[in-house]
């Protein structure tokens, strides 16, 4: 990439010092260039950090932040910000660790009951068809036999069959991460400062969605499962808004979902937890991931 972007450079590089002796030239003597900047004024309507990082961030990295919203009305989208840890919420992406962690959320339940009968489980077949020299037929012993029509199968589903499996659980909690980071980076990640709502009434969490610009379909996590009861009514008779505790998030739920919003006490319990797996000893992966300045 950076012999290809080496002439790229050095051309602009020249245009620009071109253009500058070219100003230089054409300026009056008595009035030299004014290269100072204007600088803004600050202004009291710059935006508090509400919530900054509990967990000492690594030396090479910087936290992420997002909006802190409230979900009483509808213009409260802009309350502060909130500090998010980067081993967390700004990891890099791995498309593959998601594959892997959706196909093992899709399969390690999944219980196949396709079940066929053998030769000796179908009817008939006691004697033998007809006798083994004599017909110019060939040899037979049962009508029963996996070569007749009607009869038994060989080698076939023999259910229930379980498809479950394990996955480490590093990988899986780095695909929490990975998750985690793409909704954020697509801009569909938000925190909220408790779920408390004015009305049971399902219709102001649609319009509420609506008006911010959320999408189709918003998955919602609270830290335990004492939610307040407004949101409760109102999300029990809606569809395309979900409700559910934060020791209940799981990769498929995130990407299923368009827009993920996270109350700031799931943001530490998230970060707690998965920061918590990364320094834990694991005789699979005794390596740190994803890699970062922590003992």
């Amino acid at each position: 990439m950076l012999p290809l972007l080496r002439p790229l450079l050095r051309r602009s590089g020249s245009l620009l010092c071109s253009a500058l002796s070219s100003e230089r030239d054409h300026a009056s003597p008595l009035q030299p260039l004014d290269t100072s900047v204007e600088k803004r004024p600050v202004t009291d309507s710059v935006l508090p950090i509400i919530r900054k990082c509990s967990i000492p961030l690594p030396s090479h990295l910087i936290a992420g932040q997002a909006w802190l919203e409230s979900l009483l009305h509808y213009d409260d989208e802009r309350l502060g910000l909130v500090d998010l840890h980067p081993d967390v919420f700004t990891v890099p992406p791995r498309i593959d660790i998601l594959h892997q962690v959706i196909t093992w959320q899709r399969n390690f339940k999944r219980i196949s009951h396709a079940r066929v009968k053998t030769r000796a489980e179908v009817r008939g077949g006691g004697r033998k068809p007809w006798p083994q020299k004599g017909s110019g037929r060939a040899r037979h012993g049962s009508i029963r036999s996996p070569l007749w029509k009607g009869g038994g199968v060989a080698h076939g589903p023999r259910g229930p069959t379980s498809y479950y499996y394990m996955l480490p659980m590093k990988v899986r909690a780095l695909g929490l991460k990975v998750a985690l980071t793409t909704k954020l980076a697509q801009d569909n990640f938000h925190v909220i400062d408790s779920l408390e709502v004015p009305t049971p009434d399902p219709q102001y969490l649609k319009d509420l969605a609506r008006y911010r610009h959320w999408g189709d379909s918003v998955l919602i996590v609270g830290i335990n499962n004492d939610f307040p009861e407004n949101i409760l009514q109102a999300t029990s008779k809606l569809r395309t808004i979900t409700l559910i505790p934060a020791i209940g998030l799981n990769v498929y739920s995130i990407l299923k979902h368009q827009t993920l919003v996270l109350t700031l006490d799931t943001v530490d319990f998230l970060e707690e937890k998965l920061l918590w797996q990364d320094n834990r000893f694991s005789p699979l992966y005794p390596f740190k991931m994803p890699y970062s300045d922590f003992p």
